[in-house]
């Protein structure tokens, strides 16, 4: 049994988000980031969970992987996520430039759209730990030709899933949201610290 997370045994966050490193920061769970890359194309006709989901499962093994390779401690709870938009069938990543940045605003705009992160949760060097996955509904109000072009401007959702920073300019376009508004920042931290309590991994929470 893994030594439960605290300040001299952090949590290993496989992930370069920084709005996930926040989201745990804000719950008092010791980080150690622990930087990959794998691809993250997305796969046409795939159901978001199962995306969400197969993507971390993918950033788990290679943190595995790399931290055998590496001769790290092994014994560490770690967490992997991946964020998936869809709307109406359709898979929105990360824009590739700011003119995509802008076609997934119009898209968002006056619709609801829905936010998938799938995360899994690693307590030993076993590949197959459990994965789970939470959707959240998220409507946009109308957004004028001028706001899409601003808000592209800024380039702050260049780096995010669907084009846009929830926790940032982008409040203004939210006219709903359903669900875990953690979520759609990037981890729905109400189902991690089930899951690391339910493992034993907090030795109680709040830590």
């Amino acid at each position: 049994m893994l030594a439960p997370i605290g300040p001299s045994n952090p949590l290993v966050l496989g992930s370069q988000s920084p709005r996930r490193r926040e989201l745990l920061a804000g719950l008092r769970i010791p980080v150690e980031v622990y930087a990959i890359d794998v691809d993250e194309t997305l796969v046409p006709g795939e159901r978001p969970d199962a995306m969400a989901t197969r993507l971390a499962r993918q950033k788990g093994a290679a943190v595995l992987y790399g931290r055998n390779r590496d001769g790290l401690d092994g014994a560490r709870w770690i967490l992997c996520a991946d964020t998936i938009v869809h709307l109406g069938g359709e898979l929105l990543g990360k824009p590739r430039d700011e003119d995509d940045a802008r076609r997934m605003m119009r898209l968002l705009a006056g619709r609801t759209h829905h936010v998938t992160t799938g995360f899994v949760l690693h307590g030993d060097d076993a590949f197959d730990a459990p994965a789970y996955a939470e959707t959240t509904a998220v409507t946009f109000r109308a957004v004028s030709e001028d706001e899409v072009r601003r808000y592209a401007a800024t380039s702050e959702g260049l780096d995010k899933a669907g084009g846009y920073a929830i926790q940032g300019l982008a409040a203004a376009f939210v006219e709903r949201i359903e669900g875990s508004w953690a979520n759609v920042v990037g981890l729905p931290v109400h189902r991690v610290v089930e899951a690391l309590l339910r493992c034993e991994a907090l030795e109680g929470f709040p830590p």
